[in-house]
Parts: structure tokens; sequence; C-alpha cells
């Protein structure tokens, strides 16, 4: 009874010296040559393990992220932006805790106490500076405002070969950019 023939993807990547042909072995587990050409060695060995230890990080950080329904963040840019708007957000509703507490201290068997809404608040300051501190040094703004630079010329050029492929030139071609352009103003 013969071995069954590895599939193209767990096949030993591995090319034969005498004839040039691709190894017929298997490669072996976590790894992408088989025993004869390196997979035996310790240092292939340690980078199989490796990968097998990533992979499974990687798996169990889905099967978190899949739990607690957070999708992936695509365009971290906006997000850091989103995430200032949120603390922002947090910081003024404790502001308003702050101001409609008649002291900010209260007196108990074991002493004076500051209040929990003034430190929540002032917890609150320090990261609303350091998200803003961030977004300043990485020029959000810049860097958001050629992310829709960019986008605004690819739609352009698309119009553009659009009509050209329609055949529209002259003043009707003009007349459609003008009019596109309305409504991406519009939109944004």
């Amino acid at each position: 009874m013969t071995a069954p023939t590895p599939t193209p993807e767990r096949q030993c990547t591995a090319h034969r010296s005498s004839d040039g042909e691709r190894c017929k072995n298997w490669a072996l587990k976590n790894m992408t040559v088989c025993r004869y050409h390196g997979g035996a060695n310790r240092r292939s060995r340690a980078a199989a393990e490796r990968r097998r230890a990533e992979a499974a990080v990687d798996a169990q950080a889905r099967r978190t992220l899949a739990a607690l329904g957070a999708d992936p963040v695509d365009n971290p840019l906006v997000a850091l932006a989103q995430l200032a708007g949120e603390v922002t957000a947090f910081k003024d509703a404790l502001a308003e805790r702050v101001n409609e507490l008649s002291s900010i201290r209260y007196a108990t068997d074991h002493g004076e106490q500051v209040r929990a809404e003034v430190l929540l608040y002032e917890r609150a300051m320090d990261r609303v500076a350091a998200v803003l501190g961030t977004i300043a040094r990485l020029n959000i703004d810049e860097r958001l405002a050629a992310i829709s630079e960019k986008q605004a010329d690819a739609v352009i050029r698309a119009i553009d070969a659009a009509l050209a492929h329609a055949g529209v030139t002259g003043p009707l071609a003009t007349e459609a950019r003008q009019v596109a352009a309305r409504r991406l103003r519009a939109v944004s």
C-alpha cells in the first residue's frame, strides 16, 4: 500500500538538485519543507514551533474578538479621531457631574476624602490630553485630509474614464463633472 500523495499546499517546496523537479514528500507540520530538505534541523523545528504558537494566539484572539463582537480597525486614523470624540464626551459628562456637587470633599471616620466624581474627571482630562496629544503628534487632520483628497481624485478619474468610454466630450463632459462635484460636496 502506497502513501497518499501530498496536496500542493502540504507538499515540500524544495526542488531536487538532480533534475530540478519539486520534492514529492510531505512538508512537516507548520513547515514548508520535508525532513530531508531541512525540516529535521533544530532551527527549523524551533521556527515551526514559533509559527504554531503564533497561530494559536491568533486563533484565540480572533475567537475573543468574535465573542466580543469587535470588528477589526480598517482605518486607525478615523478610529483614533472617534476615540477622541468619545473620551471628550465622557470628560464633558463627568464635568457636569462635578459641577453639580456642592463640595468636592466629604468627611468620614477615617478623615477627609475627595469625591470619586472629581477623581474620575481628573483621569478623563488626562486621557483627553493624551489622545489629543497623539492626534496632534501624528498630524491626523492632515493625513485624513490627504486620504479624502486621494479618494476624491480617484472618483474624478473614474468619472472621467466613464465619460470618455461613453464618448461624452466637450461641454457635456464639463457639465457632467460639475454635477458630480456638486453631488460629492453634498455627500461630504
